[in-house]
């Protein structure tokens, strides 16, 4: 699958990491969820249980990689943006955060990972 040479790293990443997600049998709900107080990569859904999730993308692992890329300010952002867009949309289910790490060319996908 071709891309268009005007995605960014970061668009590409996203889109690997939601192909690799639909390959697992998640459901995409919604893409690039952004609010004023933080956003959100993508939004699938694992059976009844809704996924939130970040894509955090690095060229190799010379500092850390990508995992360790995500700040606590991060996620508890992350965790804002989750909280009110299952307030704003009505959703009273379980839901988890995952991180979907991506160096260079492999993908790490951390289930429950906050």
């Amino acid at each position: 699958m071709s891309q268009p040479a005007h995605l960014t790293q970061g668009a590409k990443a996203e889109d690997s990491a939601l192909a690799y997600l639909q390959q697992q049998g998640l459901k995409l709900v919604d893409r690039n969820v952004r609010y004023p107080f933080g956003e959100i990569d993508l939004i699938m859904r694992d059976a009844q249980k809704w996924v939130f999730i970040e894509v955090k993308f690095r060229q190799s692992k010379q500092f850390g990689g990508a995992i360790q890329a995500i700040s606590q300010g991060k996620i508890e952002r992350l965790r804002r943006a989750a909280s009110h867009y299952m307030q704003r949309n009505n959703i009273d289910a379980q839901c988890r955060f995952d991180v979907v790490a991506i160096d260079a060319n492999e993908i790490n996908w951390i289930t429950n990972a906050f």
